[in-house]
């Protein structure tokens, strides 16, 4: 459903006006939607990586101001270097996907065709869904997502299991002391193994869900908790016999020679990628191949054009891209144009099936968004939709942090600041 938009005097003329910031929660987690304003009437959308802080958006304002956001490239490249990995990246890619918006407006095109063009005309969805302990009701919950439509599935599979009120199952996992919960301890430092006897019930786990759901459906795992590298490998083999669509973010991504070894020993795709900024933080793993499947979050990897770039080096090298997502429908329909546009794309994730006023937080867009398990590419300018639905947006207010797009940031207009990063 296409919208139509007045110019006062054209894309030339098009200039940021002012930066506003809206913090939401439950779609399905907390998350910063961002509104860029114009000197001609348009508003440009993007969304801050979930659960990360406004400030990282905000901190842009002064950047921005009287910029043409028609001017992507220069715009992104003069901002990029305030961007980080994971939730530090979130800003950045807020600001990316509104330019998008906004330039896609100004020239009535969708987002699409920013990042080069129409590759499909629908993007394939994977599933994510609420894990149980209990391999029976997993596999239900996975057979309820197959009779929604959906065609790609992901569970968590993690140590998490063998815990209960008790404690930990005798025999299952062997931990130094304090390790077990300690999430701030990278994986190839806590010392944590999986016993034998742990392999087994993860084994039997896997062999009793796809035993419910069989074998036409692919599914992904995700979430084994903070386990070294041999576990991951140990792991990785007894399932190789359920042809498990992925193992994701089994160490984390800086790991580059670790994910070499896990990807070598293993006949059981890896991927990781959510947490990487930028596609120079891409670069190593995919030029190593030390993963399968590349896997960026839009909302940090840099926006669309970005992830776009990610997924064509990913080409070159003869791996495909997969895309997280789990933030409110305004970044989902980023990255649904960036997978529009991606050759190599496999599949997008949706985080959020299970919230039923999620889409609704859009106006001036084709509804539903998702249809059979594939989500519709928006057809209109920019991301597609019009504006933010007042009723959804005041369920949703963030109470914890308090913003809305009626609350001014002239605090962040004239941020002082020497940028170069030359001398």
């Amino acid at each position: 459903m296409s919208a139509s938009f007045s110019r006062a005097s054209g894309p030339a003329g098009l200039r940021i006006t002012d930066l506003r910031v809206l913090n939401l929660k439950g779609l399905p987690f907390r998350a910063s939607i961002i509104r860029l304003d114009t000197n001609q009437g348009l508003s440009g959308y993007g969304e801050v990586r979930d659960g990360a802080s406004a400030s990282y958006a905000l901190m842009l304002k002064s950047r921005l101001l009287d910029r043409n956001p028609c001017h992507i490239e220069a715009v992104f490249r003069s901002i990029r270097q305030f961007g980080g990995h994971a939730r530090q990246g979130g800003g950045v890619s807020a600001v990316e996907m509104a330019l998008c918006d906004l330039a896609g407006k100004a020239y009535g095109v969708p987002a699409f065709m920013l990042a080069g063009g129409l590759c499909r005309e629908r993007v394939l969805l994977y599933a994510d869904t609420e894990s149980s302990s209990n391999p029976a009701v997993m596999g239900q919950r996975l057979k309820e997502r197959m009779a929604q439509g959906y065609h790609f599935l992901k569970m968590d599979l993690g140590i998490s299991m063998f815990r209960d009120a008790g404690g930990v199952q005798p025999d299952h996992l062997s931990y130094p002391p304090g390790m077990l919960d300690s999430t701030d301890v990278m994986h190839p430092f806590t010392g944590i193994r999986i016993a034998p006897k742990g392999l087994e019930a993860m084994r039997d786990y896997v062999a009793a869900v796809r035993s419910t759901i069989g074998f036409d459906v692919p599914l992904a795992v995700d979430h084994f908790g903070h386990i070294g590298v041999e576990s991951c490998i140990q792991l990785g083999q007894v399932l190789e016999p359920f042809a498990l669509a992925w193992l994701e973010d089994l160490i984390p991504w800086q790991f580059t020679e670790h994910w070499c070894r896990i990807t070598r020993s293993l006949r059981i795709p890896t991927c990781t990628g959510e947490d990487i900024y930028l596609k120079d933080g891409f670069k190593d793993l995919i030029q190593r191949r030390a993963v399968s499947i590349v896997h960026p979050d839009l909302a940090t990897s840099g926006g669309i054009r970005e992830t776009k770039k990610i997924g064509d080096l990913a080409e070159e090298g003869g791996i495909a891209m997969a895309l997280h997502s789990a933030g409110s429908p305004v970044s989902f329909l980023a990255s649904v144009h960036c997978a529009a546009a991606t050759t190599n794309f496999l599949a997008l994730e949706n985080h959020a099936v299970d919230i039923p006023d999620w889409e609704d937080l859009l106006e001036g867009i084709e509804k539903p968004l998702v249809i059979d398990g594939y989500a519709q590419v928006p057809q209109g300018p920019g991301l597609g939709f019009t504006h933010l639905n007042q009723e959804v947006v005041h369920d949703h207010l963030d109470d914890l942090q308090p913003r809305h797009f009626d609350m001014a940031t002239d605090d962040w207009n004239s941020e002082r600041a020497h940028d170069r990063l030359w001398s």
